[in-house]
C-alpha cells in the first residue's frame, strides 16, 4: 500500500530541487562579469519510482513517480572550442611578440626620416661633393669631418640601441620561462585539490574553472596539448578528471610538463652560449634536462622572443636582432675599409706641403679586421685620430692643392660595389635591402597578429556563446524555477488539505 504521505514528499523533493535551481541561477547572475567563470546548470533525475520491482510489491496499477533530484551542479562548457581557442591564442602569443620586437626595430632604424642612417649618408657625399668644389676651404673640410663624425655615431647608435633591445628580449624571454613555469606549478596544485574532491562524488566546479583559465594563460605562452586522466575513487561521470600537459616540437617529439599520476612537474630553462668567447644567444631549451634545439621549438609567445633575441643552430646565428646588428656591422666595415682605401690613397693639404705621402686613414674601426665576420664594426667606428687635423682631409689625387678630385672619388663609394657575405652590392642597394626586408617582416608580423587576433575572438565569442552568463536566459530560467518551486509549495497544500478532510473530518458522525 502506498504511503499517504506519498504526496508531500514528491512536493517537498520539488521544492527543494527547484530551490538549488534558483540558488544555481543567481550564483550565474553574480558571476555574470567574473572573467574565466563557466555557467552553471543543475541537472534534473526523475528519483526512482514507486513500487520497486519486488515480490512483496503492492499491487496497484503501474509505477508511480516521486518526484525530482538534483542529481548534479555541471558547469557548461564545450572542449573543442578549448582546444581551439588555444590553438589560435598560440598564435596569437608568437605573432604579437615578433610584431613587437619588430615594431621596436622600426623605431630604432626610423627610415625613411630626416634622422635616419640613409640620411645621413646623404648629407656626408653631399659634402664631399662641395669639398671637390672648394678642396682648400677650411669650412668644406669641417663639415666633412662633421658629417663623418655624425656617420659614424649614428652606426654607434643604431648598434648600441638595438643591443640594448636585444638585452631587453632576453630578459623577457626568461620572464616569460618563470611565468610558465609558476603556471605549470599552479595547474598541478589544483589538479591536487580536483583529486581529493572528485573521488567523493562532487563536481569542483570553481576548481576547474581556475584550472581552465590557467592554461588559456599558458597557451598564449607556449604550445601545448591537455589531455585528461580519471582522479580515482567514485568520480561523478560529468568529473572532468586531472590534466595532464605536453608540449611538442616541430618534429613531433612529445615532452611531458605535468605528469598528474606522478605529481610532477618539469620545468623549462633557456639555455645560453655563455661560455669564454661565446655570442650568448640562445642555444636550446630544456625540459627537465632534455634540451629542444631553438630551431625545432615550437610555439607562443616564448617562441616568438627568443628567435627575436637571436639564437644558435649549429655554427650558423639566426635571429632578428642578430641578423640586423650582423648587417649593420658588416656595412660598417665595408665601408669604412673601402673610404679608408681611396682616403688613404690621396693627397690631403698637409702632404702637398710636406711633399711626402702618407697615406691618413679617415675612419677608425677600433681594431675589427676580420672581413668575414666584422663583429662590433658599428659599434666602434668613429673618426681616425688622423682626422684631428683638416688639413689631413685627402680631397686632392696629385699634388696640387687646388685639386679636388680624390673628394669625388669618395663621393663615389656611395655606388662602388662592396664584398658582402654572399653579395657584391653598393652600401646603399645592401642598406636599403635590409630595410626592405626588416619592412616586410614587420608588415607580415602585424598582419598575421590582427588575423590570429580576429580568429581568436571568433572562437572567444562561440566560447562565450557556450560558456557565457546571459542575464535575459538566467531571468527566465529564474522565473521558470520560481514558478515550479511555487506550484510545489501550492502541491504540498493541497495534499495538507485533503490529509486534514482524512484525519479530522472523516469518521466525526455519532459524536
Amino acid at each position: 500500500m502506498r504511503s499517504t504521505f506519498h504526496g508531500l514528499e514528491t512536493a517537498r523533493r520539488g521544492m527543494f530541487t527547484q530551490q538549488t535551481a534558483l540558488q544555481t541561477t543567481g550564483h550565474n547572475i553574480a558571476n555574470a562579469n567574473t572573467p574565466g567563470y563557466s555557467r552553471q546548470r543543475v541537472n534534473f533525475v526523475q528519483t526512482e519510482a514507486y513500487p520497486a520491482a519486488s515480490m512483496n510489491r503492492p499491487q496497484i496499477p503501474g509505477q508511480m513517480g516521486t518526484g525530482v533530484a538534483a542529481g548534479s551542479v555541471q558547469r557548461v562548457r564545450e572542449g573543442f572550442l578549448d582546444t581551439q581557442f588555444r590553438g589560435e591564442n598560440n598564435k596569437l602569443g608568437y605573432w604579437d611578440a615578433r610584431s613587437e620586437a619588430l615594431e621596436k626595430m622600426e623605431d630604432i632604424m626610423n627610415e625613411p626620416s630626416d634622422n635616419g642612417l640613409a640620411k645621413t649618408l646623404d648629407r656626408f657625399w653631399q659634402s664631399l661633393q662641395d669639398l671637390s668644389v672648394n678642396p682648400e676651404d677650411s669650412g668644406a673640410r669641417s663639415v666633412v669631418r662633421q658629417r663623418g663624425l655624425a656617420v659614424a655615431e649614428t652606426f654607434n647608435y643604431l648598434s648600441n640601441s638595438l643591443t640594448s633591445i636585444q638585452g631587453d628580449l632576453k630578459s623577457q624571454a626568461n620572464i616569460t620561462t618563470k611565468e610558465i613555469n609558476a603556471l605549470l606549478d599552479d595547474i598541478q596544485s589544483i589538479n591536487k585539490q580536483i583529486s581529493e574532491v572528485e573521488p567523493h562524488g562532487y563536481l569542483p566546479n570553481t576548481l576547474y574553472d581556475e584550472r581552465d583559465s590557467l592554461v588559456d594563460r599558458l597557451s598564449t605562452l607556449l604550445n601545448v596539448e591537455v589531455t585528461t586522466k580519471p582522479s580515482g575513487g567514485k568520480p561523478d561521470p560529468l568529473a572532468a578528471g586531472l590534466y595532464d600537459i605536453k608540449m611538442k616540437d616541430k618534429d613531433g617529439n612529445e615532452f611531458t610538463l605535468i605528469d598528474s599520476a606522478n605529481g610532477k612537474v618539469n620545468h623549462l630553462e633557456i639555455k645560453y652560449d655563455d661560455s669564454a668567447g661565446g655570442n650568448g644567444l640562445a642555444d636550446s631549451v630544456e625540459v627537465d634536462g632534455n634540451p629542444i634545439e631553438v630551431s625545432k621549438f615550437a610555439g607562443g609567445k616564448l617562441q616568438g622572443l627568443i628567435e627575436s633575441f637571436g639564437y644558435n643552430d649549429g655554427a650558423t646565428v639566426k635571429g632578428i636582432y642578430p641578423e640586423m646588428l650582423t648587417n649593420l656591422d658588416q656595412m660598417a666595415y665595408q665601408f669604412a675599409a673601402e673610404f679608408n682605401e681611396v682616403h688613404s690613397a690621396g693627397w690631403s693639404l698637409s702632404e702637398i706641403e710636406a711633399n711626402a705621402h702618407t697615406g691618413y686613414n679617415f675612419f677608425d674601426l677600433g681594431g675589427v679586421t676580420d672581413s668575414v665576420n666584422p663583429k662590433g664594426a658599428a659599434k666602434l667606428l668613429k673618426l681616425h685620430d688622423d682626422m684631428k687635423e683638416l688639413d689631413n682631409i685627402a680631397a686632392a689625387t696629385n699634388q696640387f692643392a687646388g685639386d679636388g678630385s680624390n673628394a669625388l672619388r669618395l663621393g663615389d663609394v656611395k655606388n662602388a660595389p662592396l664584398d658582402f657575405p654572399g653579395s657584391k652590392s653598393s652600401l646603399q642597394s645592401f642598406y636599403e635591402g635590409a630595410i626592405g626586408k626588416m619592412a616586410v617582416d614587420a608588415q607580415q608580423a602585424v598582419r598575421l597578429t590582427n588575423n590570429s587576433a580576429v580568429l581568436t575572438d571568433s572562437v572567444q565569442q562561440r566560447r562565450l556563446s557556450v560558456s557565457g552568463v546571459s542575464l535575459d536566459e538566467e531571468m527566465t530560467n529564474m522565473i521558470q524555477f520560481q514558478h515550479a518551486y511555487n506550484a510545489s509549495a501550492r502541491n504540498i497544500t493541497v495534499i495538507d488539505e485533503m490529509l486534514d478532510k482524512i484525519i479530522n473530518g472523516l469518521g466525526v458522525g455519532g459524536r
